[in-house]
């Protein structure tokens, strides 16, 4: 198997390098998920429970006891409310954590689906040269060549595609399956942001 790898030529340096950067960044954004990720749900109940009654100081120490973006955006959010009492600063807070953590969530997964781009690409060029260069054997032999050798030249030229087809499709399958994750969990931010303005602006209007 090493020596085939060997074989497809000089593409095969990059080629490797993007399946070790694949592998770096689904292992470092798998970590990242499992600590960030938890408790999208079902915490908003308590929340709106403790600032319906006044304890808001109480709901933040709840927010920032528990794990995960969600949590953590409404923290935001709800210690803007104890400063200010004004729902345009809320809504400001929340939208600038969220901005934040999503950028977080997203952090490298650009370069996953740059690299499901660009692999097959560098695969595809490695062939054209193993290619070109099996025709310029042709040409230098005077057409009288063995079938043989010109079908090993073929298949070590192939050997770049079959490898960039091998990382780019991984690559391509965790980008989308982290990026359905992300997505996810944006709208449970957005959900949760909303039951937060929701309740300080009815809270605001019982008060008048």
């Amino acid at each position: 198997m090493i020596s085939i790898i060997f074989k497809g030529g000089i593409l095969m340096i990059p080629i490797l390098l993007c399946s070790l950067a694949v592998v770096t960044i689904v292992i470092e954004r798998i970590y990242y998920f499992m600590k960030s990720a938890p408790n999208g749900n079902g915490f908003m109940d308590d929340i709106v429970t403790e600032i319906k009654g006044k304890n808001e100081k109480q709901a933040l120490k709840k927010a920032k006891t528990l794990k995960g973006v969600v949590p953590r955006v409404i923290a935001a959010g709800i210690k803007e409310y104890i400063n200010h009492k004004a729902e345009h600063y809320i809504e400001k807070a929340l939208s600038r954590k969220g901005t934040h953590e999503l950028f977080l969530l997203e952090r490298n997964l650009r370069g996953l689906n740059v690299i499901a781009n660009v692999a097959p690409l560098l695969g595809l060029l490695g062939t054209v040269l193993g290619m070109i260069k099996a025709f310029m054997q042709i040409e230098v032999l005077g057409g009288s060549v063995d079938p043989s050798s010109l079908a090993g030249g073929i298949w070590e030229a192939m050997t770049t595609t079959a490898a960039g087809l091998t990382v780019a499709i991984p690559a391509l399958l965790f980008y989308n399956y982290f990026m359905g994750r992300v997505n996810r969990i944006e709208a449970q931010m957005k959900s949760a942001s909303v039951d937060l303005i929701d309740i300080v602006r009815e809270r605001e209007k019982n008060a008048v």
